[in-house]
């Protein structure tokens, strides 16, 4: 997706040799019309799949979730990684480790909101271990439900994720690959 490309050289930055920040555009400010067309491209890469619901995990996820719905007419669920007073008693949970925060959250999914008849489209901001897309995976398995595809806005392809979820036998669509980055420079996988 060209427009995610040159939007990423153009306002992302190389934060050593594995953290790029992408917050003027993607997961603290929000472009829209970016947004936009990253979920009618989402759109085009799983049409004609069955897709009842989509399902993301807080916070960076749910924008980019919530406009790819639109685009397929399913609700969007997404995980919590705090639990609130709130919260629903009976929930599928899961371990998630963060690459970014170093450290690993608990998602919760309630019960209400996943059942086994669903088709589930996961939705995220980022994939580099996989350890996100692999608790949401294991969420929607413990719901008796069937993963139909994920897609990622911005793939470390220099990093395992690939290759973990490709050993689920799961669709994979990423919209921009980095192949390398460090000293400034990114390059994309063609």
């Amino acid at each position: 997706m060209e427009l995610l490309k040159n939007k990423i050289l153009k306002d992302g930055k190389i934060i050593g040799q594995d953290v790029l920040k992408v917050d003027s555009f993607l997961n603290h400010q929000i472009d829209i019309k970016l947004f936009n067309e990253i979920g009618k491209e989402f759109k085009r890469r799983f049409e004609g799949k069955d897709i009842t619901k989509i399902l993301t995990i807080e916070a960076s996820g749910i924008g980019i979730a919530c406009i790819t719905a639109q685009y397929f007419n399913v609700p969007v669920v997404f995980a919590k990684k705090q639990e609130g007073s709130n919260m629903d008693k009976e929930n599928y949970e899961a371990d998630v480790f963060s690459f970014t925060k170093n450290k690993s959250y608990k998602i919760k999914v309630s019960k209400n909101y996943i059942k086994p008849e669903d088709k589930i489209l996961i939705i995220d901001d980022f994939l580099a271990n996989a350890n996100a897309a692999s608790g949401l995976i294991d969420v929607v398995k413990q719901a008796n439900a069937e993963v139909s595809g994920i897609g990622i806005v911005i793939e470390k392809g220099f990093q395992n994720g690939r290759e973990i979820i490709k050993e689920k036998n799961i669709q994979l669509e990423s919209l921009a690959i980095i192949e390398s980055m460090g000293n400034g420079k990114i390059v994309f996988k063609n």
